[in-house]
């Protein structure tokens, strides 16, 4: 069946006090949330996030899985009503959500905000999540180019993501894996800093570990103001194993998640 090996690193980098970048990696689920630049409570918002996924993937192994992240990022939205309402300071709060879950068959992304998923294939590196941006907006319609929307002042303002004010609604694409491809996750603090020729040399590492250290530290060294965070992971056809994985970022601390023990089955799972 198949699943992820995987490597995962997330920094708070050179600039930020505190990383509010969260994200969680293993054999079936990985997910990256970064907390909205300049919005209250980020770090609340991506640990939030990030351990709702994890925890209704884990409840419900087996489980379609677009319809199981569909779920989990309305929880999520829940989730983040519930914390305002409990403490008015984060009134704002809001974060990115990419992940890529398997049930060892059907595999599916869930992407809202501007994190973003590459697949590397046969050497070949392409893009699978689209960014909710402003600067992607008018590259869509014609009025930038890829090249000036990389320059623009404008680049990081996000049009959608998960909050306490909105219903989530992210892009959900089913993903024809086979093994020997490797999958990236990564938020805007590698994607913004790195073309897509340096990530993809990046990844040509064999090692998985070395590779994600690699480029967190090209994206540091190449002037990062960000948080940085990727999530690696080569894809493999074998026996099935436990699903446990590795917290990274905001989402390594519960005190940053609203409530921990809230997640409960779906009724019609």
């Amino acid at each position: 069946m198949l699943q992820f090996r995987f490597a995962a690193q997330s920094e708070t980098g050179r600039v930020r006090d505190n990383n509010e970048d969260a994200g969680f990696a293993s054999p079936y689920l990985h997910c990256i949330a970064d907390g909205v630049g300049g919005a209250a409570a980020g770090e609340v918002a991506s640990a939030t996030t990030t351990y709702v996924v994890n925890a209704r993937v884990l409840a419900h192994p087996g489980m379609e899985p677009a319809r199981l992240l569909r779920a989990a990022a309305q929880e999520a939205h829940d989730q983040l009503v519930a914390g305002v309402a409990a403490d008015a300071g984060r009134l704002g709060m809001a974060t990115t959500l990419t992940a890529i879950l398997t049930d060892g068959e059907r595999t599916a992304l869930a992407h809202i905000g501007d994190s973003r998923a590459y697949l590397l294939r046969d050497g070949v590196l392409a893009q699978v999540s689209r960014d909710h941006t402003m600067v992607q907006a008018l590259v869509d319609t014609g009025r930038l180019t890829p090249e000036e929307a990389a320059l623009s002042p404008y680049k990081n303002v996000v049009l959608q993501a998960v909050d306490a004010e909105h219903t989530p609604e992210p892009d959900l694409i089913w993903l024809d894996l086979r093994p020997g491809d490797r999958l990236l996750l990564c938020s805007d603090g590698v994607s913004d800093v790195l073309r897509p020729t340096a990530i993809r040399t990046l990844l040509g590492a064999e090692s998985r570990s070395m590779a994600v250290d690699r480029l967190l530290r090209a994206a540091l060294d190449g002037g990062s103001r960000d948080n940085v965070t990727a999530v690696l992971a080569d894809v493999v056809d074998e026996p099935a194993v436990a699903g446990n994985g590795m917290l990274l970022g905001a989402a390594v601390d519960l005190a940053n998640v609203v409530d921990p023990v809230a997640v409960r089955p779906l009724r019609t799972a």
